[in-house]
């Protein structure tokens, strides 16, 4: 029997007004790729997705944020730099012999380790590098713009998960601030999970402006702070009287190497200091020391000793133990923040996101120190989303339609027609620095016509 031939139907045709609607594709570009957070994001992300754990320490998956219109954990796609080069499958491999990850979840998770590891680049300065702050800004931005591109992705939000940096002095771009230009330049989102200066040097300032670009940080509040952002409000809303506050920190890893250099340290507990000045309203005497034990790996231990008057001067103290791995307190607040800062990039927002504190010690822009009040600027952050979806006419999808490889190529590189390499700073310098951008040399990045800025 011959069969009738059916001519095949056209796209058109064959299309349903109930087919599901794939959203687009959002790249996470991690600064420190191949460290402990990054692993631990990357693997998690995997195996929340896939519903082998729950999302335990997720924020943005819980119910209050089920209107604003996220991009789904299942469209991050990873890629990154760092200077290490050990792969990320082995990297998950230690961190589950180290109890930082479940038993058998690297190797359940293994084909998106695999693909992360695909989109990670060499990062820098390395040691004997000869380029200087204007190429490797330029060589960073084209690598981001191409993970961008090739793999057609709506947007890439960057965040920096590296070590903590002395804190930057003088004229030189240090590699946390190289970084976050590159970003400008590749014009993505940026968060800053660490201490570094990133963003905040003076010679970004400029660009930072001009770009249109949301930006959040710093420094992830992930222990101790946190602890603090609920504690000092606590004291000073009882109208206790708190004399000394002093802590110590125990923890190993790449953190507690890098924290070993008091430069560091400092840095590092700038931020700590700062939250007890503003929820107390005071600074109280004492001080944070951080010890590199790296027995400990990936587990920390902070210790706080509160002094403190009570009625009629009655003297107490409260001692407060903190024992948690960094990696998994950590990791879920990035994802987090990838997601709510790649939202408001959608959304036409732009400028610090301040409503993002409750994830930071040092928040950009206005934001409170208390804990119970930075969630409260963050629900109302969540219902703006939603609402501005509504506006759109964005309907479950994570963004507002489109997602072609061309146009989340042209928006995310911000320079149409331009290489990456002559519109960021004026010249090399023989000391390494770098000068302002030129006035008029930068323009908005990032935005969508006919969105609110």
């Amino acid at each position: 029997m011959t069969l009738p031939v059916t001519a095949p139907a056209s796209p058109s045709a064959s299309a349903s007004p109930s087919a599901p609607v794939v959203p687009p594709r959002v790249g996470v570009w991690l600064i420190g790729a191949r460290g402990s957070v990054a692993v631990t994001a990357v693997a998690g992300c995997a195996a929340v997705t896939a519903g082998l754990r729950p999302p335990t320490g997720l924020v943005t998956e819980s119910a209050e944020f089920a209107g604003a219109d996220l991009p789904p954990l299942s469209t991050l796609v990873f890629g990154g730099h760092d200077t290490l080069d050990c792969p990320l499958p082995k990297r998950a491999e230690a961190l589950a012999a180290a109890g930082v990850l479940p038993p058998g979840l690297p190797a359940a998770v293994d084909a998106e380790l695999v693909a992360a590891e695909r989109e990670i680049r060499p990062g820098g300065p390395a040691p004997g590098d000869t380029r200087g702050p204007r190429r490797l800004i330029a060589d960073f931005a084209a690598d981001i713009t191409d993970f961008t591109r090739r793999l057609g992705l709506r947007r890439t939000v960057v965040v920096n998960v590296a070590s903590t940096e002395p804190t930057a002095t003088g004229d030189v771009l240090p590699p946390s601030s190289l970084y976050a230009a590159a970003a400008l330049e590749a014009g993505c989102p940026y968060v800053n999970f660490t201490p570094s200066t990133g963003l905040h040097h003076p010679a970004l300032a400029e660009r930072l402006a001009a770009s249109g670009l949301p930006y959040a940080g710093r420094d992830g509040k992930t222990g101790q702070t946190l602890l603090r952002s609920v504690l000092g409000p606590m004291f000073r809303q009882r109208a206790l009287t708190v004399r000394a506050w002093s802590g110590t920190n125990l923890l190993g890893g790449g953190d507690g190497a890098a924290l070993a250099d008091p430069a560091a340290a400092a840095a590092k507990n700038a931020g700590k200091e700062r939250v007890l000045a503003d929820t107390l309203g005071t600074t109280p005497e004492g001080e944070v020391h951080i010890d590199d034990v790296p027995a400990l790996g990936d587990w920390k231990t902070a210790w706080d000793h509160i002094a403190f008057d009570g009625f009629l001067g009655t003297r107490m103290i409260l001692q407060t133990i903190w024992q948690g791995c960094d990696s998994a307190l950590a990791a879920p607040l990035v994802l987090d923040l990838a997601r709510l800062t790649s939202r408001a990039h959608e959304a036409g927002i732009s400028g610090p996101l301040s409503e993002l504190g409750f994830y930071f010690k040092d928040p950009v822009g206005d934001a409170p120190s208390s804990l119970a009040d930075q969630y409260t600027d963050l629900l109302a952050f969540a219902t703006r989303l939603g609402k501005v979806a509504g506006e759109h006419g964005e309907q479950g999808t994570g963004e507002s339609g489109g997602g072609g490889e061309g146009e989340a190529g042209d928006r995310q590189a911000g320079h149409d027609g331009h290489d990456g390499r002559d519109e960021y700073v004026d010249r090399d310098r023989p000391d390494g620095s770098v000068g302002s951008p030129e006035p008029g040399g930068s323009r908005p990045v990032g935005d969508r016509a006919g969105e609110p800025r």
